[in-house]
């Protein structure tokens, strides 16, 4: 959640580290601080509130230290104010630490710590880190009254510190006495080590860096690094070293800026044409009528046989993950099943011969997705990973699976990486269904249109008037509801999603039919009812349940198909959306609703791209 950027070389660290920090504000915006490390002492600013409040407290004065570490906070064990910012300072003042993750056993190694003669200022997990390290620097030997080894103190510290800890983390440490050393260290919360000319900066994803160098490690959990004057080395935390792989980093710096655009989430939908035909450029072979998917391809076979399909994620990919269960039950013939990641990785869940687990997320860290492709594996299953970032654990921890190959997401509420999810989870159930008992003309048939969408999406986006028109009308109202059938059923949970996290109004989102069973006590003419009535299997029953709800006196904003004339007298409001073959219909109607929820927000004056409470990628529990 929180974003981290550490920084060592021969340039001044303060800007490098404000930067990154802006880079970064994504994963969270509570607070946000630095450390800088300057003639043996540390020069530490923290602040509440965007890192631009703490720019300002910087302005004026460039550090010359050319060491430091920074941190933008969303904050778990402790309100979110200036004590409780990152980074933190152990009791002796002569450790710095920025961490992102929970530390589950802060409160026993917390009460040892102060019975030690350590002291505290802050509420966070955090610090019982910092005070640790220090501990064990300070005393040289570990809690069995064992000396510490001769060589480097400050990395042994680290060592003994993380064998105390169970929890999550990523980490980047300073110490006062070591003015030429960094160290990173990870465990279940994503961390990289740039490497530059001389230089190295440690970061909790690529966007921090990339500016500065395209050359990175990736580390795995329970390893750390040390880089300093005399290059770097990564180990684990027993003590073995561990040789790493330099890799490209694989986004560009226009990637992330806004280019023109207001906010990254009006860029991102914006983006969805050429992203979609990225992610299916080489993957549709129109003419041999097949899907071509290198990440999967040598357990096809192994695919084309399960028995059975668990799709597992957290919130946008839970409902991209609905739509797979409905592709692989209709195009494949697989049985399937949903279940949210969270509740996954606490149940018994049965996982016969024949299962396969595919975990979906766009950062390919999210905690609880990254817990049920562990317990997956532990039992044996075939585990897919659907995710966006190159070298995530969730990754690197599966089986096989396929990138989104969307370029970096960096609103918060998720656009483009919801619609290339339904684009893979298309592709993969099609090409099973053509192993399995698909017939070539309705393959070719699928194909040519999930071709097609990318150019379908572009006309969806020249309504953007029309659709801001439909939010000035409706964006004082408090409570709406979104309706769906079938395919577009998940659709409707995820509209009422964007309209909640970032326009803050309340929604809920229903299968159609359901509305009936309770829910249609709610309407009236000041509770939008958000309609997705494309032609589709189903049709005939969606305009029944827009009657419904029009005799009530309820407002209907409907997505339907263009040129259907039908359904124009039951719309309070109508967008279009063109035609194409129902089991891709949600990649068309999903981007009206992501544009809906844009435009209220805007209109209610909120910043999009840091929605209260929120952040881009969820690795704490």
């Amino acid at each position: 959640m929180c974003g981290i950027v550490a920084y060592f070389g021969n340039k001044p660290a303060q800007p490098i580290l404000i930067e990154g920090l802006k880079r970064l504000e994504y994963r969270g915006y509570d607070s946000a601080g630095i450390a800088l490390l300057e003639n043996g002492e540390f020069h530490l600013v923290k602040s509440t509130g965007r890192i631009s409040n703490l720019e300002e407290m910087l302005s004026g004065r460039v550090s010359p230290a050319t060491i430091g570490i920074g941190h933008t906070r969303w904050a778990t064990h402790g309100r979110p104010n200036q004590v409780n910012a990152h980074p933190h300072l152990d009791y002796t003042g002569k450790i710095a630490v920025v961490h992102n993750g929970i530390i589950e056993n802060y409160a026993t190694l917390k009460k040892w710590l102060l019975k030690e003669g350590c002291t505290f200022r802050s509420e966070t997990d955090t610090e019982v880190i910092a005070n640790l390290i220090g501990y064990f620097y300070e005393k040289h030997h570990d809690r069995n009254g064992q000396p510490a080894p001769h060589g480097n103190r400050f990395e042994w510290a680290v060592q003994q510190a993380l064998s105390e800890i169970y929890g999550t983390y990523g980490l980047a440490i300073l110490c006062a006495d070591c003015p030429d050393i960094l160290i990173g260290a990870k465990k279940g919360s994503p961390l990289i080590l740039g490497v530059g000319k001389n230089e190295y900066l440690i970061a909790s994803d690529a966007a921090a860096i990339v500016k500065h160098t395209t050359q990175a490690i990736y580390l795995a959990d329970g390893e750390i690094v040390i880089a300093g004057r005399h290059g770097f080395h990564t180990k684990t935390l027993d003590n073995k070293d561990v040789q790493k792989e330099l890799k490209e980093i694989e986004i560009s710096l226009d990637q992330i800026e806004l280019e023109g655009f207001d906010h990254y989430m009006q860029k991102e939908i914006a983006e969805q044409p050429t992203s979609l035909e990225t992610c299916l450029k080489g993957r549709v072979d129109l003419k041999n009528g097949r899907i071509i998917l290198g990440g999967v391809s040598a357990y096809l076979r192994e695919l084309t046989r399960a028995k059975r399909i668990i799709l597992t994620g957290c919130g946008t990919a839970w409902h991209a993950a609905l739509i797979g269960e409905f592709l692989f039950e209709q195009l494949a013939r697989i049985p399937a099943e949903v279940e949210y990641a969270s509740e996954f990785r606490y149940r018994n869940p049965i996982l016969e011969e024949g299962t396969v687990v595919i975990a979906i997320s766009q950062s390919g860290e999210t905690a609880d997705t990254l817990a049920a492709v562990e317990q997956a594996k532990e039992r044996g299953a075939l585990v897919l990973g659907i995710v966006n970032a190159v070298g995530s654990s969730i990754a690197r921890l599966t089986d096989a699976g396929v990138y989104l190959r969307v370029g970096p997401e960096i609103g918060v509420a998720s656009t483009k990486a919801f619609t290339a999810q339904v684009a893979v989870l298309a592709m993969l159930a099609i090409e099973l269904g053509r192993r399995r008992h698909l017939s070539a003309d309705a393959v070719q048939t699928l194909l040519n249109e999930l071709t097609s969408i990318p150019q379908k999406i572009s006309r969806i986006l020249q309504q953007s008037d029309l659709i801001c028109q439909i939010a000035q009308a409706n964006k004082d109202r408090e409570n709406w509801l979104f309706l769906g059938r079938g395919f577009n059923y998940p659709v409707a949970l995820e509209g009422a999603l964007k309209l909640k996290e970032i326009s803050y109004i309340h929604a809920e989102g229903l299968p159609a039919a359901e509305m009936k069973h309770g829910p249609i006590a709610l309407i009236t003419d000041q509770m939008p009812t958000v309609f997705i009535a494309t032609r589709c299997s189903q049709y005939e029953k969606i305009r029944g349940n827009i009657e419904e709800v029009r005799a009530r006196g309820g407002k209907t904003i409907v997505i339907a198909t263009e040129g259907d004339e039908q359904i124009k007298p039951y719309a309070d409001s109508l967008i279009a959306v063109p035609e194409t073959c129902e089991p891709l219909q949600p990649m068309l109607t999903v981007v009206p609703l992501q544009m809906l929820a844009y435009c209220a927000a805007i209109l209610r004056g909120h910043d999009v791209d840091k929605p209260r409470n929120l952040a881009k990628s969820v690795t704490v529990e």
